[in-house]
């Protein structure tokens, strides 16, 4: 006789390539289930956009789940009281996850490990949300690697990640679970609603994230490697979320990626570097597992002691794309606007936060965890600290990015600024992204008051830059 197993769903919300759903699957009926912990992960709670992704993906799990006869049950709160309480239900002698590697993940596995033994149930686990486990990547001493380029290399020279897996077979769980209803969760904006018409920019789940990545990887790849800093260019992927909430897999994207090259072999260049972009999501897991205060502390233990300022007015000047800098502006309304930022402005608005207004990088840290649909504990902190210099290989604090020079040249023609600033959408590009130094008749011919319809800037860049020198140089004479 089959024995019942539980196959409990986290941050791998799909149905194809999933070793644990097999592996519950072959042993016999299933329960697939997913709970809804808030406290498990402590402050890093999941944010307000990645609440509506979660909800979305949820919702195509349980249509894909419900096509082959098995209900999604849906529980919140504790998650080893839940775990107990439907094993218990069914009569399940094993529960089914994937792997995570969030600085709590490891305890709670090993808790639920020990809890769900004294009930005669095993947990299974298995890796699922990267290309390689964190510890299968070592220096030649053993240690974890603390620079990007080697630590590809290292991944390069290992097996090709195993092909996915189907979908399996899945047989219904004959006793009925209870479950909760997704509604019932809010996970959805609704006073106001600032995510309407997000379902005409995103399909989350399964379906989207595979045709995303086909659409990607047959019309844009070939232009990644340049267009890919061209923030108004359709040449990313756009896939972070999709990787984020587990809807694909990196080894889906991996293996997808190699046979493109196949039949586009003029797009190899291109899709490697495409794929080097999965390696630095795989080097921030590889860095977040090996180093799990990263989110909160200093990679680089001399930035604890960096003067970093605490102007809440210039703190909401960036949060509103009220910075009077339109690169950094656009793409801050972008964020608000869609959940989404492009990632050469990321970097731009980044540096625009650490070392133009001399803010703490945790404080962009939190925005983006609210913000972003594809918030991610180890990318989000990972990208923070490089752009603020304190990051393993982290960009040098004292490269900071001109915000002028930025748009001029990743926005030339001024399409992305000029949908996403509309104040400015009559300004020649001469003055786009300096229009304090457009003369007061051109300001006036398109529209624009500085000060009033559009802000002037809120700190001056050169100044800027020589105080965010000033405050490194108290740096170099530590000996942390």
């Amino acid at each position: 006789m089959s024995d019942i197993a539980i196959y409990w769903f986290r941050d791998d919300l799909r149905l194809n390539d999933l070793a644990g759903l097999t592996a519950a699957a072959e042993r016999g009926p299933v329960v697939a289930l997913y709970i809804w912990d808030e406290k498990v992960s402590e402050e890093w709670r999941i944010g307000s956009a990645s609440r509506w992704w979660l909800h979305k993906s949820l919702a195509a799990l349980e249509a894909a789940l419900t096509e082959q006869g098995i209900p999604l049950t849906l529980r919140s709160g504790n998650t080893a009281t839940v775990l107990e309480e439907v094993c218990r239900s069914v009569n399940a002698k094993a529960v089914y996850c994937s792997r995570q590697y969030q600085p709590w993940a490891g305890q709670l596995e090993q808790s639920l490990r020990d809890s769900l033994s004294q009930h005669d149930v095993e947990l299974k686990r298995y890796p699922g949300t990267l290309l390689h486990e964190p510890e299968a990547v070592a220096t030649g001493a053993g240690t974890p690697f603390k620079v990007f380029t080697p630590f590809w290399r290292a991944c390069l020279r290992r097996p090709d990640p195993q092909m996915p897996l189907a979908t399996p077979t899945l047989s219904p769980c004959p006793t009925p679970v209870q479950s909760e209803t997704l509604k019932s969760w809010n996970l959805l904006p609704t006073q106001p609603n600032w995510a309407h018409g997000w379902e005409d920019l995103w399909c989350p789940g399964e379906d989207g994230a595979h045709a995303a990545l086909e659409q990607f990887l047959a019309h844009h790849v070939i232009d990644y490697g340049d267009g890919r800093d061209i923030p108004s260019a359709r040449s990313t992927s756009r896939l972070s979320p999709y990787l984020r909430f587990g809807n694909l897999s990196p080894r889906q994207v991996w293996h997808a990626a190699q046979a493109s090259k196949v039949f586009e072999p003029e797009a190899s260049s291109a899709t490697d570097k495409f794929l080097s972009e999965i390696g630095w999501r795989e080097f921030c897991y590889h860095l977040l597992f090996h180093f799990p205060t990263m989110p909160d502390e200093a990679f680089n233990p001399k930035f604890s002691y960096f003067p970093w300022g605490t102007d809440q007015q210039r703190l909401t000047a960036w949060q509103r794309g009220q910075t009077g800098y339109p690169i950094v502006d656009a793409g801050m309304r972008e964020l608000w606007a869609t959940g989404f930022m492009h990632n050469r402005v990321r970097m731009v608005v980044a540096s625009f936060l650490t070392k133009h207004l001399l803010l703490h990088w945790r404080e962009g840290e939190s925005w983006f965890w609210d913000c972003l649909l594809d918030a991610d504990l180890a990318s989000n902190a990972c990208g923070w600290q490089w752009v603020g210099g304190s990051g393993a290989d982290a960009s040098p604090y004292f490269r900071i990015f001109n915000p002028i020079a930025q748009g001029e040249k990743f926005d030339k023609a001024g399409a992305y600024t000029r949908q996403w600033v509309p104040e400015l959408q009559s300004l020649p590009d001469k003055f786009l992204h300096k229009p304090w130094e457009a003369p007061t008749e051109v300001l006036a011919q398109a529209g624009v008051s500085l000060g009033e319809n559009y802000p002037s800037p809120i700190v001056d860049h050169k100044t800027a830059r020589e105080a965010a020198l000033g405050a490194y140089a108290t740096l170099k004479t530590l000996s942390v």
